[in-house]
């Protein structure tokens, strides 16, 4: 695929996709939006792609929706017919690990779309903000379900509520991100952390706990939250993974795992309540 606004690489079991409109701070536009979204469903269903990392060219991450259509800016179009993809799962129902490497400011969209991933680190003088309400609307993309999770409902409130812009030190304080770090240090770390995961990490415990994770934080019922723990942790110690997991630990090897993250996964576990 031929991307107008985003770019893609690929090393190690590791996908990087980046906004690619630095000359406008790669504010989000109706395309780039559909691009990042084919992009990473494109990656999610490939096994041999473990991590997805997304990032952004130049000196920000994106400085929020693209301003210049004035009153339609927030009109939603229809995605390009290149870019239609049959794969309406949220992004936190998918199994592939998503980390936003926040190298610059994010505001609006360019924040509340790292909301909906899994793993945030931020430049630590990067401005960050909600500002929607400042603008005429509200915040979306689930923000308001998900950042009250992350960091509690009066902070979570206090930045929806306000669109005040607030810095990547100031978010990794609150945990909204995992860490703050100057900004030429976001990318080569968060690329480091993706290629431990890749290496290091089964595919299908990795997607089983983050998949996990997010269905817990809609279950009310903390017995009926363990008993599908353990029968997820019954089912991954009965498979081929267990073995080799603590056989290369011994023989002090990479280990070689032997499951796909989409092909084993054991959505019929998921399925049962």
């Amino acid at each position: 695929m031929d991307y107008e606004t985003i770019l893609t690489e690929e090393n190690d079991g590791v996908a990087t996709v980046i906004l690619n409109r630095p000359d406008q701070l790669n504010a989000h536009t109706a395309r780039l939006g559909f691009e990042v979204r084919h992009a990473i469903v494109s990656f999610e269903r490939r096994e041999d792609i473990r991590v997805i990392v997304v990032t952004g060219a130049g000196r920000a991450f994106c400085a929020g929706a693209d301003l210049s259509s004035g009153a339609d800016t927030f009109s939603v179009g229809l995605p390009p017919e290149e870019l239609e993809v049959d794969d309406n799962r949220e992004y936190w129902e998918m199994n592939t690990p998503i980390i936003a490497a926040i190298n610059g400011s994010a505001v609006g969209v360019g924040l509340t779309m790292t909301m909906k991933w899994d793993i945030r680190i931020a430049a630590e003088d990067a401005k960050l903000g909600f500002v929607f309400n400042r603008r005429g609307v509200m915040p979306e993309l689930s923000s308001n379900w998900i950042v009250p999770r992350v960091i509690g409902v009066s902070r979570g409130l206090e930045l929806l509520i306000t669109g005040k812009i607030i810095t990547g030190r100031e978010a990794a304080d609150m945990g909204l991100v995992s860490a703050a770090l100057p900004a030429a240090e976001v990318l080569p770390a968060s690329l480091d952390l993706a290629r431990d995961i890749a290496a290091n990490v089964a595919p299908v415990s990795a997607a089983i706990v983050k998949r996990l994770v997010y269905a817990n934080l809609a279950e009310p019922d903390r017995r009926a939250a363990q008993q599908r723990e353990q029968q997820l942790f019954d089912w991954t110690s009965q498979q081929p993974d267990a073995r080799e997991g603590p056989t290369a630990f011994l023989e002090k090897r990479k280990p070689q795992w032997k499951l796909s993250k989409n092909a084993d996964f054991p959505e019929e576990l998921f399925a049962q309540r």
